[in-house]
């Protein structure tokens, strides 16, 4: 689910709280650990979605659920909906999360050893499914609102009217239940259009875990369903903090999201700093009944791979973990979770300054968007530096400051122009922006 901090990546949403764009939370990672860290990041209501239950609590259905890396001609498809572009596409299949020496596959192997641990042979764990869903699965089947935000495409990537990047893990959490399984981990690379700084990226990694129970479970335990749900979602989620970063102090903050009631979001107290970890919570019944089976509870989870790797191996910016160079992988191996980045070089930044005024094509993310299209990883931040609107014509003039720096090169006023020029170029062109 879509699990978001209070900035707002989701339960995963800009990725980073409960903000207008909850959806798409946002990171701040030093002291707020927002960002993308939890899927579950929604804000508001729902649009009911009727789905019929498939099979019985506990036994997978004959259901075969879509795997692999899609096509390019399944991602860029020329209709008129389609924002994803080939920047997009060329990081799909990437498979950070699969890599079992990357920072994010580390984090992630070490979650699935602690649910193994604590539960042995209780949770199935997906982490290949298609990364195109439909808007159903990833909007209505966890109940996210349909004015909802995150449905622009400003802040989503659609393949069609009713297709997306997934934007969330969460995409999988009605149709993994439909297949019968009453506990699992699902893991995927999510795609969100964003603003450009070192803990956002178009391209992150997040987790979702669900665990279902029946009546014999709570009446075992002598409580009832909804609060057998929530104590051991705490506890299994406080366990897995400790695990990740030791003895930490935990502490648990009330939340809303549209797919989990009651809500919360788990903060630890590390290196000083009270930092927001994932988003949780009681399943919705709605969903467990439409998907599922009546009679039964569950408690969901999300949570940001690259949010926790920044955090757990002070790696400083994000587009590191899309580096193919030795100095940053090779610091790295399967199991060790306690490796920290050793910084190998810190090559010189160049900026460039770009006042216009702005048109109704213009948003932040659209340009950010643009700049990332032509500058690529070369581009570190985007920021808006100056703003203001002239009194007699009511115009807004926007002033940005693009920031260029290349973590394995230095890099050269020649190259660092051209692609300025372009950058002016496609603004002016595409956005309908008057530059000034």
């Amino acid at each position: 689910m879509n699990f978001a901090p209070a900035t707002a990546p989701s339960m995963a949403t800009r990725t980073s709280g409960p903000s207008p764009r909850s959806l798409h939370p946002r990171p701040a990672l030093a002291s707020s650990f927002q960002g993308r860290a939890c899927p579950y990041a929604f804000k508001s209501g729902a649009r009911p979605v009727r789905v019929h239950a498939v099979a019985p609590a506990c036994v997978a259905a004959p259901v075969e659920l879509k795997t692999g890396k899609p096509k390019r001609e399944e991602v860029i498809t020329g209709a008129p909906d389609n924002n994803v572009t080939d920047y997009i596409y060329e990081k799909m299949g990437a498979d950070l999360h699969r890599q079992a020496d990357h920072p994010i596959g580390i984090i992630k192997q070490a979650i699935y050893d602690f649910f193994e641990a604590r539960n042995p042979g209780m949770f199935r764990t997906f982490d290949d499914r298609y990364p195109v869903v439909t808007t159903r699965a990833n909007f209505d089947e966890v109940l996210v609102p349909a004015d909802h935000v995150s449905r622009n495409p400003n802040d989503t990537y659609y393949v069609d009217a009713n297709t997306v990047l997934r934007c969330h893990t969460s995409a999988h959490q009605a149709e993994t239940l439909r297949a019968g399984h009453s506990a699992f981990l699902v893991t995927g690379d999510v795609y969100r259009r964003d603003s450009i700084d070192a803990t956002h990226y178009p391209v992150f990694h997040q987790m979702e875990g669900v665990r279902v129970f029946n009546e014999e479970d709570w009446k075992a335990a002598g409580v009832s369903g909804a609060e057998l749900a929530e104590k051991d979602l705490k506890a299994a989620l406080e366990g897995l903090a400790k695990h990740l970063f030791g003895d930490v102090e935990c502490r648990w903050i009330d939340a809303y999201f549209p797919f989990t009631n009651p809500s919360f979001e788990l903060e630890i107290f590390f290196k000083g700093k009270w930092l927001e970890v994932l988003g949780c919570g009681v399943m919705e019944q709605k969903i467990l009944d439409e998907n599922f089976e009546p009679g039964h509870k569950a408690w969901a989870f999300g949570l940001g791979l690259e949010r926790l790797a920044m955090v757990l191996f002070d790696v400083p910016d994000i587009r590191l973990f899309w580096s193919n160079d030795d100095r940053f992988l090779k610091q790295f191996k399967a199991g060790d979770l306690s490796a920290r980045f050793k910084p190998y070089s810190k090559y010189p930044s160049c900026y460039k300054d770009m006042a216009f005024w702005v048109s109704p094509e213009f948003s932040e993310n659209n340009l950010c968007e643009l700049v990332r299209n032509i500058g690529g990883d070369l581009v570190e931040e985007v920021a808006l530096i100056d703003n203001f609107t002239n009194k007699k014509t009511g115009r807004t003039s926007n002033c940005f400051r693009i920031t260029y720096r290349s973590m394995e090169r230095s890099l050269t006023d020649e190259e660092i122009n051209a692609i300025q020029d372009n950058v002016r170029k496609a603004v002016a062109d595409e956005l309908k922006v008057e530059l000034r």
